[in-house]
């Protein structure tokens, strides 16, 4: 039985290679059409910063994205065609039960499961940050240019609170600038500010024309000046809560920027926890796709090969479908989460479990 063990875990994994390796030079292809004019306009882009820093992460990303596809559409091909050379038929007839049948598969999902789970946790992330910067820096320069905040404000603790009115992530500067001390519902203490810059290289703020006060029962004591650098419990990063800075961030980074929002009193966080479990149930799904993916392609069918890819390809968009559908709704306030981002893995984890119930039979 190691043999036949050996010979299918073997398969599985070259076929899913293979078929990865078929889908990242389509995309590279695809995109290099789409954004060749964006490269050659830029006189000091090379083309080694175009393949190191954006080609090189774009293939990680994509890589990564494509795996469930590959291990689905790779374990039907190599399915279907053990089952048109009859080699099904000579597993049965050697009195191997169908759920041991499966047993060199669930290695091999394990495998991928495993490379996956540590792609989207940590490589991943940090290949992003990469390839997010190049794109801000030559692909999406004036988008990013105008991007700035109005209105903004941030608990910093229980007690502590900050207000901004305007703060423009280009330039890291912000205009009329203030943060309180309360005890209870008494304001302690106040430092205000009418311009506020933040200075990467020593991680501080500068504040001009700035104002502090400290309140105490019988008496204020007020102090001023024209220039002030300090530090604050907070950066820039702090004021730009979307979806992108969560993909930029490996999972404890994102774990502790949650736990820190969550006790700043940011509202909806839903985004970032829609990007946190998905990093988990995504590589989970190889299970699933796997069984369903033997049981749809291990019986001889009269359409062949490609009758099987057929049903797989359609079940696999399905799957992709309702996937994109449950991250909408777990990004929306009040929404549960963790419910959305794993129900097409309970919905299609039970709809493997009955085929496979009924293949056994």
């Amino acid at each position: 039985m190691k043999i036949l063990d050996w010979y299918i875990l073997k398969r599985y994994l070259v076929t899913f290679l293979f078929t990865l390796l078929i889908l990242i030079p389509i995309a590279v292809a695809i995109d290099i059409a789409e954004k060749i004019d964006k490269f050659l306009r830029e006189e000091n882009l090379t083309l080694f910063e175009v393949v190191n820093d954006y080609y090189k992460n774009f293939i990680i990303y994509y890589a990564n994205t494509f795996m469930p596809l590959a291990l689905f559409i790779a374990v039907i091909l190599f399915t279907s065609k053990l089952a048109n050379n009859t080699e099904v038929v000579a597993i049965n007839s050697s009195q191997i039960s169908f759920t041991r049948f499966l047993y060199p598969y669930f290695i091999g999902a394990t495998i991928v499961c495993v490379l996956a789970l540590s792609m989207n946790h940590f490589f991943v992330p940090s290949s992003s940050k990469t390839r997010k910067a190049f794109e801000r820096e030559y692909l999406k320069k004036k988008k990013y240019a105008d991007k700035s905040i109005r209105e903004f404000s941030l608990q910093l603790n229980d007690s502590t609170y900050m207000f901004l009115q305007t703060f423009n992530l280009k330039s890291n500067s912000g205009n009329y600038f203030s943060t309180e001390v309360y005890d209870g519902i008494q304001l302690k203490y106040q430092l205000t500010a009418d311009n506020i810059r933040w200075n990467e290289k020593d991680s501080t703020f500068k504040l001009s024309t700035w104002k502090k006060r400290k309140i105490f029962k019988d008496r204020d004591s007020i102090f001023s000046g024209n220039s002030l650098d300090t530090t604050f419990a907070f950066t820039p990063k702090d004021f730009n809560y979307k979806n992108i800075m969560a993909q930029e961030m490996n999972s404890p980074e994102l774990i502790e920027f949650i736990e820190i929002s969550k006790k700043r009193g940011v509202k909806n966080l839903n985004v970032y926890l829609v990007e946190l479990y998905k990093r988990t149930s995504l590589p989970i799904a190889c299970y699933i796709l796997t069984l369903i993916a033997v049981v749809l392609a291990h019986k001889k069918r009269r359409g062949g090969v490609g009758l099987n890819l057929a049903l797989g390809i359609s079940v696999m968009f399905i799957y992709v479908f309702f996937l994109k559908v449950a991250e909408v709704l777990g990004g929306v306030a009040g929404a549960n989460a963790l419910l959305n981002v794993w129900t097409p893995n309970i919905v299609f984890g039970g709809y493997a479990i009955y085929l496979y119930i009924n293949a056994r039979k």
